[in-house]
């Protein structure tokens, strides 16, 4: 945990925000695997760990403005607990930590608010994502007017949790530095002839070693046309690409979430440093023009005309940059979006609301096919950790599908693409912090980027 006042001046701020009302945090269960003792690794529910900082199951807590009262209910271990899982400090002890003075057992949740409600007063409550949480809300708020999801308390949580501070900072390139730990090991013990879950499996298990584990489940394919690829299953071989997108958590669960590409067989073809220097100069560039007010939105198009030239000049594509990105014709080789918030969750805060977290009031989602997928578009503030992920895939199914449309034929040559069906993917992602006057890439070690780098890693 984090020193006492830390989490006092968190909660705080958010009843400075919200001046009033009764607000609900739930903490997350133990979800089993198969059976009821058979449990997954235990996760606490982000908005919990932010406000209150205790990393254990079956908690709850009240923050009441209108009574300046904060209340955590959970039940102190049994000796049966204790036979199995050691000597237990009591929740008393545990509130204590985190500044909250007042405990009760989690059956008097239930009547609180009870009480709160024949009194005539609404639970705020957070979107859930749990399935037993979302049952549990439901059974403990049967009075449909005793609790509400609130905007309001959203919006508090999302502006709070957005920007990070020293501490928080610390945290992620803690997290960071087992990201350089995790690549590096990658590139050096990556050889042909091995299936890719080796891999997975030294990276995960470095993760396991330094921190938390995994802060979202190893992506490391030779397939990295599939965006998301987790399986597992491949042998590869000389001329492969492998791409790891991975991420670790810290002792405190902050995040990180870095993507490379790197030759299986040590050493890049001319083909393959062609695309991969157009990703590279790409994310570079759109490294160096982040910063407060602009709009992310507004960075991605840019990274995305830097993709569309760069394919341009390959033979790839064709015609106006300006004009082919404006029609969406790059996001035939760059279909996601550019990045995304970074904090507690790799995908920050999107639990309560991609939209609401990526985009707010100011600006609109696009319905148009790859800019849809953009996570995060609104302006940049101080203080916002985002990753920079821009992308080159080479897709079969989506460029036979288009190629048979005869979509973006001003733009795209389809015969030339015929060389490329069998190229797999390129990704290059780092984690940022937004600084008063641009930003910063984090990390205290960096990973290997550029391709003299990478091939010097991989020997």
């Amino acid at each position: 945990m984090f020193e006492e006042k830390i989490y006092k001046e968190r909660r705080q701020e958010l009843k400075n925000y919200l001046k009033k009302g009764v607000y609900l945090f739930l903490g997350n269960k133990e979800s089993p695997m198969n059976y009821p003792s058979n449990t997954y690794k235990f996760r606490q529910d982000s908005n919990f760990l932010y406000y209150f900082g205790i990393d254990e199951p079956d908690l709850a807590a009240i923050i009441d403005i209108d009574n300046d009262e904060e209340i955590i209910f959970g039940d102190d271990r049994t000796i049966d607990d204790i036979i199995w899982m050691g000597t237990q400090d009591s929740i008393k002890e545990k509130a204590e930590k985190c500044g909250v003075k007042k405990t009760a057992e989690f059956a008097s949740l239930t009547v609180f608010i009870d009480k709160a409600a024949a009194s005539g007063c609404v639970i705020n409550y957070l979107p859930q994502y749990r399935a037993e949480n979302i049952i549990f809300l439901q059974t403990l708020l049967n009075n449909p007017s005793a609790g509400q999801c609130s905007q309001d308390f959203i919006k508090a949580v999302i502006r709070q949790r957005s920007i990070k501070s020293a501490e928080e900072i610390e945290q992620i390139e803690n997290a960071l530095e087992i990201s350089y730990e995790m690549n590096t090991a990658a590139m050096k013990f990556t050889r042909p002839g091995m299936r890719e879950s080796e891999i997975s499996g030294i990276v995960e298990g470095i993760s396991l070693a330094k921190g938390n584990g995994v802060s979202f489940p190893v992506i490391f394919t030779v397939r990295g046309e599939t965006l998301h690829n987790h399986y597992h299953g491949n042998i590869m071989k000389e001329g492969d690409l492998a791409l790891l997108d991975s991420g670790a958590e810290s002792d405190l669960h902050y995040a990180s979430d870095i993507t490379r590409t790197f030759p299986v067989s040590g050493k890049f073809s001319e083909k393959q440093k062609e695309i991969y220097n157009i990703v590279l100069k790409s994310q570079v560039n759109a490294i160096s023009i982040c910063k407060p007010g602009r709009k992310f939105r507004e960075i991605h198009l840019e990274t995305a005309k830097i993709i569309a030239t760069g394919l341009k000049d390959a033979g790839i594509m064709k015609g106006s940059t300006d004009d082919a990105v404006l029609a969406g014709a790059h996001a035939l080789f760059f279909p996601h979006g550019l990045g995304h918030m970074l904090g507690l969750d790799v995908h920050d805060m999107e639990g309560l609301g991609e939209n609401l977290v990526g985009y707010g009031e100011e600006v609109s989602r696009s319905d148009q096919f790859g800019l849809a997928y953009l996570r995060l578009a609104k302006e940049l503030h101080t203080g916002f950790v985002t990753t920079i992920e821009p992308g080159i895939y080479f897709i079969p199914a989506l460029i036979e599908k288009w190629k048979s449309e005869n979509k973006h034929t001003d733009f795209i040559n389809y015969n030339v693409l015929e060389k490329y069906m069998d190229f797999g993917g390129i990704r290059i992602e780092d984690n940022i912090l937004i600084t008063g006057t641009g930003s910063r890439v984090l990390g205290r070690n960096p990973i290997p980027k550029t391709i003299e780098e990478v091939e010097l890693c991989c020997r």
